[in-house]
């Protein structure tokens, strides 16, 4: 009986440590998962906020942080902003898909541009 309980207690001491050694392996708790997701999206709504953009535009660009984390952090900066009388500092606009065709469009049809022209400016120099 005396080598059971040894035993038994043995393995609730190994087991004790092994449970208490999951952080030092890379595995959170349930607890520090939901508050980095809290943190992260009260960051993403500060970010919205200052950078100009509504809530709802926050909402869809940040599908998967949390609606009420965002609006937390959003509101936050909101009211550190009107506090210290800061303005936003809206981001550049992003070009959409159809400008970065234009673009390209554009960029080569300058390109060739001067090509064709020089011929015909040095025409015009002869005549």
């Amino acid at each position: 009986m005396d080598r059971s309980i040894t035993a038994r207690l043995l393995i609730a001491v190994a087991a004790a440590l092994l449970v208490g050694g999951c952080d030092q392996l890379g595995i959170e708790s349930a607890s520090a998962v939901a508050a980095r997701r809290e943190a992260e999206g009260k960051a993403i709504g500060g970010g919205c906020r200052y950078s100009a953009r509504s809530i709802e535009q926050c909402y869809e660009n940040n599908k998967r942080a949390e609606k009420a984390a965002i609006f937390a952090g959003w509101r936050e900066m909101n009211d550190y902003m009107r506090d210290n009388k800061l303005d936003a500092q809206p981001a550049p606009a992003e070009p959409t898909v159809a400008d970065k065709s234009a673009d390209g469009a554009a960029s080569d049809a300058a390109d060739e541009a001067p090509a064709a022209s020089a011929p015909e400016k040095k025409a015009k120099k002869r005549a």
